[in-house]
């Protein structure tokens, strides 16, 4: 886990929410909506390890959980393929290393296994079609996930509403955002609470 974010940090954030960080952020590092939590209820935020494999092999994901840290979390690019990437196995081996989730531009299986392990995982969907083992791939190294940029060590925030990648430079104004957000839309529940029209809340009326 990156040693320069404390772990409050990490949990503040995902209390707040990818929703609320996204908006407190200026409504910037969104991944493709496509990329969506397996199981419900899946929540991660942990500082990204990058695993870029090529179409239809997935050995660099076997080879990442040897270089693993506590609290990582998974971010592969395979061409956003739906084949079986990822299983329970993996999910096994990932967990029994401390990795925080897994965030996969692409498929994955054994999703009911994964939800019952409780083990937060985002992808574009399911495929059981096998992969090879031939090309070792490449370990932290700058990739482009979801239509976002992720550098090993920025933080990836995920929840049912999506996932978001902030960049570590922007992590403390990133959890200032998005607690000022949370304050503002407290507020603004509580005076509709008491009557008043979201339209002059806002100023919508013209």
């Amino acid at each position: 886990m990156a040693a320069d974010i404390a772990q409050g940090t990490y949990e503040a954030l995902r209390n707040l929410g990818v929703a609320t960080v996204y908006e407190g952020s200026g409504g910037t590092g969104a991944l493709d909506a496509a990329i969506k939590p397996v199981w419900p209820g899946a929540k991660v935020c942990g500082p990204a390890f990058t695993v870029r494999c090529p179409p239809g092999d997935n050995l660099a994901i076997h080879r990442c959980l040897e270089f693993v840290s506590p609290g990582d979390v998974l971010v592969i690019q395979n061409g956003g393929l739906s084949g079986g990437y990822w299983g329970g196995i993996l999910t096994v081996g990932a967990q029994v290393k401390g990795v925080a989730g897994l965030v996969l531009d692409g498929g994955l299986r054994d999703s009911e296994e994964i939800g019952h392990l409780g083990f937060p995982a985002f992808a574009r969907g399911t495929g059981v079609f096998r992969t090879l083992k031939h090309d070792q791939g490449d370990l932290q190294t700058p990739l482009v996930v979801g239509g976002v940029l992720v550098n090993p060590g920025d933080v990836i925030l995920g929840d049912s509403d999506g996932v978001m990648c902030i960049p570590r430079a922007r992590v403390d104004a990133a959890l200032e955002g998005g607690s000022k957000r949370e304050a503002a839309e407290r507020a603004i529940v509580e005076r509709i609470r008491k009557g008043e029209l979201t339209m002059d809340i806002y100023g919508f009326r013209r």
